[in-house]
Formats: structure tokens, sequence, C-alpha cells
């Protein structure tokens, strides 16, 4: 053999190699974070009878059956109608459907790198991909939809999730050998009855549209893969750290870049400098698109000549730590109707905020480590999509950096918002300072030079900078 064919074989081989060790090193880090974040699991979480509980814009109380007790809580699990009555299964309900993105693993690399998992690092993203879902939830389905499967989910607690994953990756196995589905697939048309029947089979189909959105995969439209290839416009690559903001204008160029009929009847709108500027969100409803945003008709209150909107705020709360005077703002903001929650959380990791009891948040965890599912397939299983078992966590804990996200129908609709919000922002004594404003006109009549892409607060430090030890590490 001559020389260069023995070093075109042998760089061939060195090649190989090294692709074996990334794909044996991304493969090891995945285990080890599908260990770490799968079993780092609270068993209950504790909700008191006597207060209301508010999940985006809707209250919801719990009280005891025959119980004179001064007993204050009950875990959420335990929250069942033989303890407790009034509208327990009603926000079990509402929990539930709403849709949780979490780290996956085992999905096809991500761009520019051989990453197959976003364990670690893309909890932000995750966060992001939650705060949209709602915004599209509330925009095709509406605010009182609810999944019918909801009640049925079991607890996320690490003896049930243990079993329960045991179970699945069984059924797994066992349809894979005999060649069916383990999930049970939609009738082709709707079963013969009225229109109710009707209407429930389209509400369940426009549901899995969503969520396929959001699928783990290069075709999917709102997915991780779509995000970090959007990041890396920014100088972000899979794996880098990401903050609030940054995943806001993220999420703005991905619903700009989607090319689904149903996804051009909505866009985002992303506040600069913590304000919001009138003109533009009302360009933004204007914009008229050839393609209607709800082809079936099932969002009867849609505007066939102009588009929604999905209004981001970055903002921050605070210096270093949360201003406890932000409370009161924090719980106005997630008791509004046309709120889709917070991109938030604690230090070193991200939550999706979506509603409160007392001076407690309640959040959707994207930190739990799942398999991938194919959603190219008509019937793949929703289950690992909802979520239900809320978390709480004290307001206190929370990073002074979030995003704020609101949904405005249509101009009527942010007329509306603004006055309400207006009201809402004026600063007590203590606050000084609103936590964000409205203004009239443009952006560009108040001379903003900066590119808003490039204007961001550290969610947290990141890692790879001078000054943090070897044990720091940065979860987006």
């Amino acid at each position: 053999m001559c020389c260069d064919g023995f070093c075109s074989v042998a760089n061939t081989m060195e090649t190989k190699e090294t692709d074996e060790v990334e794909k044996l090193k991304s493969k090891f880090m995945s285990a080890w974070h599908n260990v770490k974040y799968s079993w780092a699991l609270k068993s209950k979480t504790a909700f008191s009878r006597n207060s209301p509980v508010f999940l985006l814009g809707k209250c919801y109380h719990f009280k005891a059956v025959d119980d004179e007790s001064p007993t204050e809580s009950h875990s959420a699990e335990a929250l069942d109608g033989d303890v407790v009555t009034g509208n327990v299964d009603g926000f079990r309900r509402d929990f539930t459907s709403r849709v949780w993105l979490t780290y996956r693993e085992e999905f096809p690399a991500l761009p520019g790198s051989t990453l197959t998992s976003d364990c670690g690092w893309g909890c932000t993203l995750r966060a992001g991909q939650m705060i949209l879902a709602q915004a599209l939830m509330l925009h095709i389905l509406g605010r009182d939809w609810t999944w019918s499967e909801a009640l049925t989910l079991e607890p996320l607690d690490a003896e049930t999730w243990t079993s329960s994953a045991a179970r699945r990756l069984v059924a797994t196995l066992e349809a894979s050998i005999q060649g069916e589905r383990a999930q049970v697939t939609l009738p082709l048309c709707p079963a013969q009855g009225g229109a109710e029947e009707a209407d429930s089979y389209l509400q369940e189909a426009y549901h899995r549209t969503i969520v396929s959105w959001f699928g783990d995969g290069p075709s999917a439209q709102l997915g991780i893969h779509r995000l970090v290839q959007l990041g890396m416009t920014s100088g972000k690559l899979a794996g880098d750290w990401y903050g609030p903001a940054v995943v806001a204008h993220i999420l703005r160029k991905a619903i700009d870049g989607a090319t689904d009929a149903m996804l051009k009847g909505i866009s985002v709108y992303v506040a600069q400098d913590c304000t919001v500027y009138s003109a533009d969100v009302i360009d933004s409803h204007s914009a008229r698109t050839s393609n209607h945003c709800d082809p079936q008709g099932l969002n009867t209150g849609a505007d066939p000549d102009s588009r929604a909107v999905i209004i981001l705020i970055p903002v921050r709360l605070g210096g270093e730590k949360i201003n406890p005077e932000y409370l009161s703002f924090v719980k106005s903001i997630l008791s509004l109707e046309y709120c889709i929650g917070i991109i938030g959380g604690k230090p070193k990791q991200a939550y999706y905020f979506v509603g409160f009891q007392d001076d407690s948040l309640i959040y959707m965890d994207p930190h739990y480590c799942q398999s991938f599912v194919d959603v190219s397939t008509s019937d793949f299983p929703l289950q690992s999509f909802h979520c239900p078992s809320p978390k709480k966590m004290s307001f206190s804990k929370m990073d002074p950096s979030c995003t704020i996200g609101f949904y405005s129908k249509n101009v009527e609709h942010y007329e509306r918002i603004c006055n309400e919000l207006s009201k809402i922002l004026e600063p007590s004594s203590k606050e000084k300072y609103p936590a964000f404003t409205f203004m009239k006109g443009h952006g560009k009549d108040y001379e903003l030079s900066m590119a808003v892409d490039k204007r961001e607060w550290p969610f947290i430090r990141d890692s790879r900078k001078a000054g943090t030890t070897s044990g720091d590490f940065v979860l987006l």
C-alpha cells in the first residue's frame, strides 16, 4: 500500500475514533443526567385549604369536607374527592392540561454538535417553549379548554416515576415486538355523533398538532433543534448558556420563520429595555396574512385580517436578589386571564411560573430527563407532555431576571391590556420604579441604537467566566 493510501486510511480511522469518543461522551452525559434529573423528585407539594390558588388567570379554592380542625395544608397528590371539595379537580385538570416540555435524551444530534440530549443546560429553552405553547393553546383552543385525559395521569413522586417509567419501557418493548403501538390511535374521522363529539375530536386534533410543533427533531418548527439553530445566529451553540431575554428573541425568530399555516396568524413582540412600544405592537397586530390562522373555525373570535401578538417582556425584579416589593406585582400579573406565564426560576435553574398561592409561586419544572418521542406519527403518546404534579417555590427564592408573557388577540384587546397593566404597574413608594412601561410610538422613534437581541441581563453566572469554582455548572 502506498504511503498516501496508508495515511488516508489512518486519518479515516482517527476521525472515526474521535467521533466514537464524542458519541460515547454524549451518551455518558445523557445517562448521568437521566439518573440525576429523573430521580430528583419531591414526593409531595403542599397546598393550603384556606387560600385561593391562581393559575394563569383562573382562581380555585380548596376546602376540607366536615373538617373543623385548624390544619392549614394538604398535598396536591392527595387532593381527591374523598378528602376535599371545591375546585380541586378543576385545578388538577387545568394544570395538567398545560403543555409540559422537559429535558429529553436520545433525540437526533443538535445542530453543530454531537449532543443528543439537552439535560443540564436546556431548561431555559424548555421554559421558553412552555410559555410559547401556552400562548398557542390560548390562541387556538381558548383558556377554558382542558385535556380529556388530564385526571388519569399518575402523580410524579419518586416511586411512581420509577414504576411508571419501567412500565412504559416494558410496554414499548412489547409493542415493538408485536408491531403495534402502545398508544391507542385516534380514529381517522370523528365517531358518529353530534356537534359536541365532532368539536371534541377537532380540539384533540389541535392539541396534538400544537404538541407536535415542539417535537425534538430537526423538522419540528418550534422544537429545540430549531431554537438551537436560531441561537447559532447570535453566537450561541448547543450546550451554551442562555438567558431569559435571549430566549425571548429566539422564540420571536422561531415564530417569524414558521411555515405552518396556523402559525401565520400569530407573531411575537419582544419589549426593548423594559419598554413596550404600542405602535410596534399595533403594527404587529395589523400585519395581514393570506393564511387563516384557524382554518377549521375553532377559534371563532379570530380576525382573518389581523394577527394575534405574543408580548414577551424581559425584566429584572431587583439587583442580586429578588426585591420582595415586587411580590404583589407578580401575583397581579399571574391573576390576569391573558397572562401566559413567566420564564424565570431560581439561581442555576429555570422554571415556567404559572400561578401562585399566598407567597409561593406555582411552576412547571423542565428538569426531568425523558426519552425522545417521535411526534411525526399520528398517534404519538401525549402523556409525557403533561405534568400532573404542580410544584411550589417561595417568591423570595426567585431569580430577579425573568421574561413575562401576555397574549393579545387584536388591537382592541391590546388597548384593554395596556389600560389594565398600566394600573398594576403604578409603582409603590417602596418599589420606586415599575417593572416595565408602555410608551406611545415606535421604538425607532426613541433612537434605540443597540441591537435588541444583545440586551440581556445575566440570568445566572456563566461557569466559563473567571471566578467560578469547578463545582459550578450552568442550567439554562
